[in-house]
């Protein structure tokens, strides 16, 4: 039985998205976990927590421009391909490795906002800084992750 290659190119551009909305939906979680009960003992750190809370939402963006190069280049390309080989299990593998950057990176991030958010109460929102800084460390992995990707699909000539 012959594998449509188009097919598990649009199954791995879904699996990234999939990565992407579950990555920032655990660490935005975790992050306004902690935003919740710190906000108990200081209101006034409200902007702060959503700045905090809201960073790991990156990750379904990241995600979204996967699946739109994925939909919009590379499975057109694959059609037009007299021979596709293995093209689309190679999306298909791309897909599930940037999905694993997307979530584990937004869920540790969410674990990195929440320690911030717990602190800001006790420095007065003067941790905001440094706990982003320390946030955008994790952020990389998932940067890394979209441009792996593209470099990937690129050098397959899929892009």
């Amino acid at each position: 039985m012959m594998v449509d290659q188009a097919a598990l190119a649009t199954i791995g551009g879904a699996i990234a998205l999939a990565g992407g909305a579950i990555g920032s939906s655990i660490g935005i979680a975790i992050a306004a976990s902690a935003g919740v009960a710190m906000l108990s003992r200081d209101s006034t750190q409200l902007r702060n927590v959503i700045i905090l809370a809201a960073l790991p939402m990156s990750r379904i963006f990241y995600a979204f421009i996967v699946m739109i190069i994925v939909m919009t280049t590379v499975i057109p390309k694959i059609v037009a391909m007299p021979d596709a080989g293995s093209s689309g299990l190679a999306v298909f593998a791309v897909g599930i490795i940037a999905a694993l950057a997307f979530a584990i990176s937004g869920a540790y991030q969410g674990s990195v906002c929440a320690a911030g958010v717990a602190s800001l109460a006790k420095t007065k929102g003067r941790i905001l800084t440094n706990s982003v800084m320390l946030a955008v460390f994790v952020e990389l992995i998932a940067v890394l992750g979209l441009v792996f990707s593209i470099m990937v699909l690129s050098m397959l000539g899929l892009m």
